[in-house]
């Protein structure tokens, strides 16, 4: 009989975003990577530290997470697919649910995992099976016979026929029978591979070529290396190559790797002890790419702190993963007591620099500013540049050394946020370099953010003023350059002269469609319909968001108001961040004079009438070092917004 195990659903789905390592807040080893359904599924092993009553210096696994990602970035936790206290043959409480893998055939995923067999010595493997390639998994009552060893990996061939290999004194192979969970057959040893250790085989297919790669000791009293061989058949004889990766630089003693194709590209996803520096036994999975040569030969792979993916620049990046960097560039731990809060980067010298590839600024706006969080041994400068050294600054920022008595009430220590309006923004994709502007300067994170949204463009349909009235439709011209060094000049006698005269035809009697353009002297200016996501009209962002001079300027703004029948006795109550003038149908109803600030409300109209039909709305906004906004509704004679009508600009 089966068991259904339901362990998947009690683990709420995560988020992460990553680099190398690509899961950042548990242990992750021997991580199998397969594509499914356009994305990208990861089955590690999940090293934990050993509990009470378990040997304290070896590999401990309790259970085993599946992760998915579509861009090799951000990697999401579908939670626990099983324990080793839920599979009828596997001895309970025995910590061993070593490197797995999952493969997809007609429909149905198999999940294959070794485990120690209760009654019995060493490891067999078995398999559970689901619609759905994270589950949740039916696990087969009994282990698969025939398969004694660990590291079990399934190669589904062109035509069908599956093979499953395993370590255990070698690396041996078999066929599998059509229904995925039985040998077919005897298995067999696998020939042409070296000597010495060898474990956790993964085999692949390309170009009519099979691939054989495992971990190998090459040297007696060595750590492992990642090697490969290649056969005309998928159970060889095989043809031993060479080396995919070296040993450790850092003297973790294991590796334990998957290979795949994925848009394109081919990857390398195996594992390092990068949050237990002093302790191999707790890995964490890592990625990066790999290349071919011609005649099909693996091209060695390189560790890189980078890894691979691109990073939205609206995500936090982790710069202490950088692509590359100064020779005096260092990188520690934040905390080290807790490593999976990760690490940082400092630059000790004004020369010293970093470069981190591949960062996306899509959808990041011209209004958008970087935050970052810093520390700094003496006064100094955050600089990012686009590409290289030369290239255009994106942003800098001012960063403080805090004395020992201020960062003693912060919490975070001499960590600080710093933020930064940006100065120029990459298109697409494109690499940051980083640099100080004194050295003594290091960094956890940046990150690219746009600010809140403040319009969004206008449509066809109808819009009521919202809960309280407010207006939030309107066309609105780019701003008319009227320089202005102060705004008490902004008297009504001023304003008079500067609000009727004509700046361009028909500023009185058109009501412009979304696109228009307007000759103002030497200015070409365009109409722009939006909706305003506030109730206050932020027109500074609106200049700011087309690229517009924000300051000493004038703006013009036209809404239509349909009303089904007359609505008498209203007045028509505004507000504005500089001085402004109002016309409803053509007629003068309100001026707002002097230096002002936006306030709800802040001068109304006499008793005006909304006629049935079509009324024109339409104000200007005049401002010297100001940022402009305003605010208008109309009110009732007890002074309740008006909400009877609907907001229209295309008609």
């Amino acid at each position: 009989m089966k068991k259904k195990l339901l362990l998947f659903f009690l683990c709420t789905s995560q988020m992460a975003s990553a680099q190398n390592p690509i899961i950042r807040d548990q242990f992750t080893a021997d991580p199998t990577a397969r594509v499914f359904n356009g994305k990208v599924y990861v089955y590690p092993s999940h090293d934990i530290p050993a509990p009470e009553g378990q040997r304290q210096d070896w590999f401990c696994m309790a259970d085993y997470h599946v992760f998915s990602s579509e861009n090799l970035t951000e990697w999401e936790d579908h939670g626990v697919i099983v324990t080793h206290n839920d599979v009828a043959w596997v001895r309970p409480e025995s910590y061993a649910m070593w490197a797995p893998d999952c493969v997809e055939k007609n429909g149905k995923y198999y999940f294959y995992f070794p485990a120690a067999p209760k009654g019995g010595r060493g490891f067999s493997v078995g398999v559970g099976i689901s619609d759905r390639p994270e589950g949740p998994f039916e696990f087969e009552k009994e282990n698969i016979k025939g398969v004694m060893g660990i590291d079990p990996c399934v190669l589904v061939d062109d035509d069908g026929q599956s093979y499953i290999y395993w370590s255990g004194m070698g690396i041996r192979g078999g066929k599998l029978k059509a229904n995925m969970t039985e040998l077919d057959g005897e298995s067999k040893q696998m020939e042409g591979l070296p000597e010495g250790f060898k474990e956790g085989p993964f085999a692949f297919k390309r170009e009519g070529i099979y691939y054989l790669t495992f971990p190998w000791v090459r040297k007696e009293g060595g750590t492992e290396t990642l090697a490969y061989a290649t056969s005309s058949t998928p159970l060889g004889p095989w043809d031993f190559k060479g080396i995919i990766m070296p040993e450790s630089p850092t003297g973790c003693w294991t590796n334990h790797h998957s290979i795949l194709e994925y848009k394109g590209e081919w990857y390398l996803f195996y594992h390092h002890n990068d949050y237990s520096p002093k302790f191999d036994k707790l890995r964490a999975a890592r990625i990066d790419r790999l290349h071919f040569g011609k005649k099909g030969e693996i091209l060695e792979v390189v560790p890189t702190l980078r890894g691979v993916g691109i990073n939205p620049s609206t995500s936090k990046i982790d710069v202490d993963r950088y692509s590359s960097a100064s020779k005096d560039v260092s990188i520690s731990y934040v905390d080290t007591t807790n490593t999976f809060k990760g690490w940082y980067a400092t630059l000790p010298e004004k020369k010293d620099w970093i470069v981190y590839k591949d960062v996306d600024f899509t959808g990041v706006r011209s209004d958008s500013y970087m935050i970052a969080e810093v520390k700094a041994e003496k006064n100094t400068e955050l600089i990012i540049r686009e590409k290289n050294a030369k290239g255009k600054i994106i942003g800098r920022a001012k960063v403080v050394c805090m004395t020992e008595g201020q960062f003693r009430r912060d919490n975070r220590g001499r960590w600080m946020m710093v933020t930064a309006a940006l100065e120029h923004v990459p298109q697409g994709i494109s690499d940051l370099y980083i640099s100080s502007e004194e050295g003594g300067l290091s960094i956890d994170w940046v990150q690219f953010k746009n600010r809140d949204a403040y319009f969004r463009p206008s449509d066809t349909s109808s819009l009521r003023p919202d809960d309280n009235g407010f207006i939030r439709r309107w066309l609105l011209l780019d701003p008319i350059d009227k320089p202005n060094r102060s705004n008490t000049v902004f008297t009504d006698s001023y304003l008079k002269e500067q609000f009727q005269k004509e700046y361009f035809a028909s500023q009185f009697t058109d009501v412009p469609k979304p696109g228009k353009q307007e000759k103002v002297e030497k200015q070409t200016l365009t109409w722009h319909g939006l909706d305003s996501e506030r109730f206050n009209v932020k027109l500074f962002r609106f200049a700011d968001l087309n690229q517009k001079q924000t300051y000493g300027v004038m703006f013009w703004c036209v809404t239509v108001i349909d009303c089904e029948e007359d609505i008498p006795n209203v007045r028509l109550a505004a507000g504005s961040n500089g001085a402004s003038c109002w016309w409803l149908n053509g007629e003068e109803v309100l001026l707002l004079s002097g230096d002002r600030r936006m306030v709800e409300d802040d001068g109304m109209s006499s008793r005006l009438t909304l006629k049935k039909g079509r009324n024109i709305l339409r104000c200007s906004v005049i401002n010297g070092p100001g940022m402009s906004d305003f605010c208008v509704r109309f009110i009732d004679e007890s002074g309740n917004p008006v909400r009877n009508y609907t907001i229209n600009i295309d008609k």
